[in-house]
């Protein structure tokens, strides 16, 4: 019984404060009624650092990442399911995967990526061969979908797992530093506008 009658003081209050927003405030008291989960939620800064986190599921399907291997004449055009089934096993959206991709090697057309099948253009690891010393330094990957697997692992691991690193915004710094001759504002933007063009299902960027 206490419980319940808790319940019906708790309901009176209420009753009481939205009586009060009507004849005391007046119209602007409902407007901030109404309005005020909206503001909540858009002042949230977690919702707005979360817009780009690569943790997700796929937002993309293995026919549309073919389709953009196909469209920029990849070299590993076909592979959309190696791809795919990376970013569910390791719980990143393969989205940002085929984004990257695109703005290291133009899908692998342009740059290091044609010799070493690299996704991410990746230095020198120790699981792999290092190629390259006199540009700095390059893993060879075995095969494209070998450097896909081993770009997923780099990012869960390393960025997501050990730095805390998990939307855009915090990764590209450490990525691709400016430090190292990079623009991070619009390598952040390039892999934004690629991913939020694919989402709508368009594949020329």
């Amino acid at each position: 019984m206490a419980v319940v009658r808790w319940l019906l003081v708790g309901m009176a209050l209420l009753l009481l404060v939205f009586w009060w927003l009507v004849t005391q405030a007046g119209l602007s008291g409902l407007a901030f009624l109404v309005h005020l989960p909206v503001a909540w939620s858009l002042a949230s800064p977690s919702q707005n650092e979360q817009a780009y986190a690569v943790l997700g599921p796929p937002s993309v399907s293995v026919a549309f990442i073919n389709r953009v291997l196909a469209a920029y004449h990849s070299p590993a055009v076909g592979l959309g399911q190696a791809l795919y089934d990376d970013g569910v096993r390791t719980g990143i959206d393969p989205v940002y995967a085929l984004a990257f991709f695109m703005h290291e090697s133009s899908f692998g057309t342009t740059g290091e990526a044609r010799k070493t099948l690299a996704l991410g253009n990746e230095r020198c690891i120790p699981d792999r061969p290092c190629v390259d010393l006199d540009r700095g330094g390059y893993a060879q990957m075995q095969s494209w979908a070998d450097g896909f697997a081993h770009w997923y692992v780099l990012i869960l691991s390393l960025y997501v797992n050990e730095w805390h690193r998990v939307t855009i915004e915090q990764i590209i710094p450490k990525y691709a530093p400016g430090s190292d001759g990079n623009d991070e504002a619009a390598y952040i933007a390039a892999i934004e506008h690629a991913v939020d063009t694919w989402r709508r299902g368009e594949v020329w960027v």
